[in-house]
């Protein structure tokens, strides 16, 4: 039984390996070695406090408005992490982390959001498309150029991400059907990060999850663990081996939580709660790498803090 078949959205189970306290999940199996996780949770702590100070670049009006990834890194640096040389990324505006995990500057993307265009521009070599700002507009860009590579018989996959709000645009929907009519070699990231602006989840749709909305275009979509590198890793490894090999899109439901604001354009105290964020504060994807490095005997407080300098020091 494959991944998506075990863990249909229908079942109502949510694929996850590694849980918050560090520990894994009863047969859970890491999809890379502990030297690997230590390398891609220090790329994670880059990545946020990178993120943390483009923050404060446009507190202190040097910056456009910013739209935060706190939170959200796990399902960036995961799915990023199983793409080839060759394969599109179509990010929406909160993509720091993909565009830094796919070899991008993070001058180049620093740019971007003091409002020089040469920051849209990607390096030669690396499928970027530019920030789009539109909400859903992008999945639609995605599918294409999918197809176009079907067409034209080249081996690569394009993915696209947004968040839950983007599920209710009719573009987002037009791109689903485009793609499972044609088996486009597509994956449609949802972080679903419980708000769309001010618009909770529960607003955006009656379905019991984003993932099933797969289920009516022909396709398969399986709902994730957001925080869990490692849930994220292994279902876009499946992912991207079945759209490469001709078996068609998929939609990965990462279930996160947008810590920050929608943007700095955003006051999240206006439509939630502190209590309401507190649930989800040892869930975030930081916390259980963690815990999870330090049973091995692989972090401490003395790794951290050398991370972290040498972090600050090329930021």
């Amino acid at each position: 039984m494959s991944l998506f078949e075990e863990y249909d959205p229908l079942k109502g189970k949510m694929f996850q390996i590694l849980k918050s306290d560090g520990t894994l999940v009863p047969g859970g199996k890491p999809p890379i070695d502990d030297q690997e996780t230590l390398t891609l949770y220090q790329k994670m702590l880059f990545i946020r406090l990178a993120d943390q100070r483009a923050l404060l670049l446009q507190r202190q009006g040097r910056f456009g408005t910013y739209a935060p990834i706190w939170g959200q890194e796990a399902c960036q640096v995961g799915s990023t992490y199983v793409l080839q040389k060759g394969d599109w990324v179509f990010p929406a505006f909160r993509e720091i982390a993909a565009t830094l995990m796919m070899g991008i500057p993070l001058k180049n993307y620093f740019l971007y959001w003091v409002g020089n265009e040469i920051g849209s521009r990607a390096p030669e070599g690396i499928n970027f498309f530019p920030v789009s700002v539109p909400v859903g507009t992008h999945p639609l860009h995605a599918v294409g150029a999918a197809w176009a590579a079907k067409l034209k018989g080249d081996k690569i996959v394009t993915i696209a991400y947004f968040g839950d709000g983007a599920t209710s645009e009719g573009d987002f929907h037009e791109a689903m059907n485009f793609a499972g009519v044609f088996k486009t070699p597509t994956i449609f990231f949802c972080q679903n990060n419980q708000y769309a602006i001010s618009v909770p989840r529960s607003m955006q749709t009656a379905s019991k999850t984003l993932a099933q909305k797969a289920i009516a275009y022909g396709f398969d979509g399986i709902q994730i663990d957001g925080n869990d590198l490692f849930a994220v890793i292994t279902a876009s490894k499946e992912a991207v081996n079945k759209a490469r090999s001709g078996g068609g899109p998929t939609l990965i439901e990462g279930v996160t939580f947008r810590f920050g604001p929608h943007t700095t354009a955003d006051d999240p105290t206006k439509y939630r709660t502190e209590k309401e964020i507190e649930p989800w504060k040892p869930l975030e994807p930081l916390i259980r790498l963690r815990l999870y490095l330090k049973k091995k005997g692989l972090w401490n407080e003395e790794v951290e803090q050398k991370m972290t300098e040498e972090a600050q020091k090329e930021i």
